[in-house]
This record gives structure tokens, sequence and C-alpha cells, in this order.
């Protein structure tokens, strides 16, 4: 796996990590940003590192009530 599908990788393990902290379900997350629950899915997937948008990351952050640095924080890289 690449330096950058490993970052992607670690990006979708903190949205899932919040999103739970959170208490929200994929589907929640998906309908409050305004995205389809697969895509939410894919970017969760630790097995499916897939690009994600600095809109659709902000919009994220902004739902799950966390600085948007949170989801970029690479500390076990």
């Amino acid at each position: 796996m690449s330096d950058r599908e490993q970052k992607y990788k670690m990006i979708g393990l903190n949205i899932a990590y919040y999103r739970k902290l959170k208490g929200l379900s994929q589907m929640k997350l998906a309908e409050a940003v305004g995205l389809s629950r697969t895509y939410i899915s894919n970017i969760e997937a630790p097995g499916m590192p897939i690009a994600i948008s600095l809109d659709a990351l902000l919009d994220i952050a902004e739902t799950l009530d966390i600085p948007a640095y949170k989801l970029l924080d690479f500390h076990d890289l």
C-alpha cells in the first residue's frame, strides 16, 4: 500500500471512530452530509482506500462537530 493509500485509510478510520463516538450510523452521517451510504462505507473500509474531497471532509467534520484536522491525524503512521 502506497503512502497516499495509507493516509486515505487513516482518514477513513478516523471518520469511523468519530462517527461512532457521536452515535451515528453510516446512513445518518451520509444523509447529514448529502453523500451516499455506500460512499461513506467505502471511505471507512480499511481495505478500500478511496480519495475524499476537501468539501466532503469538511462537511463530515462539521457534522461530527470536530475540527477537520482530527480527521487528518496520522499519528499511527
